[in-house]
């Protein structure tokens, strides 16, 4: 029976790591374990600028411990008023990795988003140009769309109608919940990827209804019926290159949580690797968590996968923290609802 296993250093391909005092309190627990992550741009106000983007990422990187190798990549938040100049000089410098497409009101501080997808065409026939990559929230926002069929609907509605416009533009479909999203993207072709959250492997929307709302578990998107979740775990464990890890890690203080219009986002950073081991281990799939985590990724980003490694270990159950303290307030460490047997090796 395998104990140990030794993959190369992971990336985390969508993180949220906030600003001020939530940042320094979040950004080492990706740092301890990840060597780079795609940080989301909705800040208040958003990231919109190359400017913008270069000021974040000295915020974040003063917020790292002593020492740390760890690499922000950074991105735009796209709206309606984006320059393509602007964006290309970012991309070309190096300062930026990617661009996020939040149609607006889809999720956190989103409402600088996109309403009208025309206006943004001339943006993302640039980015198909000069090869930027456009991560997309992928849910319509329409009243009369129920929130379990978001996802889909934006799959036939927007993002199959922007990406058949624009050839040669690389999009990332993040956070993916459905079939439908699994489906699509392992058909898109070498332009297509998708990024599966931890958390969207563990809970189905059971665990944020059934005997009482769990507040913890609310996400955007929402966790889906239970068939879902089983062909998400499919996807991750199958091999498939179209596929990697953006933990969507998403701090907020319990008391944001528990409001009566409480924020949605779970935060994993803490103990995503032990969940994903163990997750890859019930799938009889263990070979291949070294792909999702570390390959694919790089992969899809035309960037070098890290030199170092990663070694986690089996043995009795791992006890993570409920909470790290933040200077805004606690914030709820995700629990996955089993043992965690697998841990980082220091």
């Amino acid at each position: 029976m395998t104990d140990s296993i030794t993959i190369r250093t992971p990336d985390d391909w969508h993180l949220h790591l906030r600003d001020g005092a939530m940042l320094r309190a979040v950004a080492p627990e990706t740092a301890r374990h990840f060597a780079r992550a795609i940080i989301m741009p909705n800040l208040v106000p958003p990231v919109v600028t190359g400017a913008h983007a270069a000021a974040y990422r000295d915020r974040i990187l003063a917020a790292l411990p002593e020492g740390s190798g760890f690499t922000p990549l950074m991105t735009l938040y796209l709206t309606e008023d984006t320059d393509p100049e602007d964006l290309a000089r970012a991309h070309a410098d190096g300062l930026i990795t990617a661009v996020k497409l939040y149609p607006a009101g889809a999720t956190t501080n989103s409402a600088s988003g996109v309403t009208n997808f025309d206006k943004v065409r001339p943006v993302l026939e640039k980015m198909a140009e000069i090869g930027c990559p456009l991560c997309i929230h992928g849910e319509v926002v329409d009243s009369d769309i129920d929130i379990f069929d978001r996802e889909a609907v934006f799959i036939e509605r927007v993002l199959d109608p922007i990406r058949r416009a624009t050839p040669g533009l690389r999009v990332v479909m993040e956070h993916i919940t459905t079939m439908q999203g699994v489906e699509y993207a392992s058909e898109g072709g070498p332009d297509l990827g998708a990024t599966i959250t931890t958390h969207h492997l563990v809970i189905n929307r059971n665990h944020i209804l059934a005997g009482g709302i769990k507040p913890h578990y609310y996400c955007l998107p929402v966790a889906k019926r239970e068939e879902h979740r089983l062909a998400l775990r499919r996807a991750a464990t199958n091999g498939d290159p179209t596929f990697f890890l953006g933990t969507d890690s998403a701090p907020h203080t319990d008391a944001n949580k528990l409001l009566p219009c409480g924020c949605a986002g779970c935060f994993t950073a803490t103990n995503t690797l032990s969940i994903l081991a163990e997750v890859f281990e019930q799938e009889g799939a263990l070979d291949r968590l070294e792909g999702f985590t570390s390959l694919n990724g790089p992969n899809f980003y035309r960037l070098t996968p890290n030199d170092g490694t990663v070694t986690l270990t089996k043995g009795e159950p791992v006890i993570y923290p409920d909470h790290i303290d933040t200077g805004d307030g606690p914030v709820t460490v995700f629990d996955p609802l089993m043992p965690l047997h697998w841990r980082v090796a220091e």
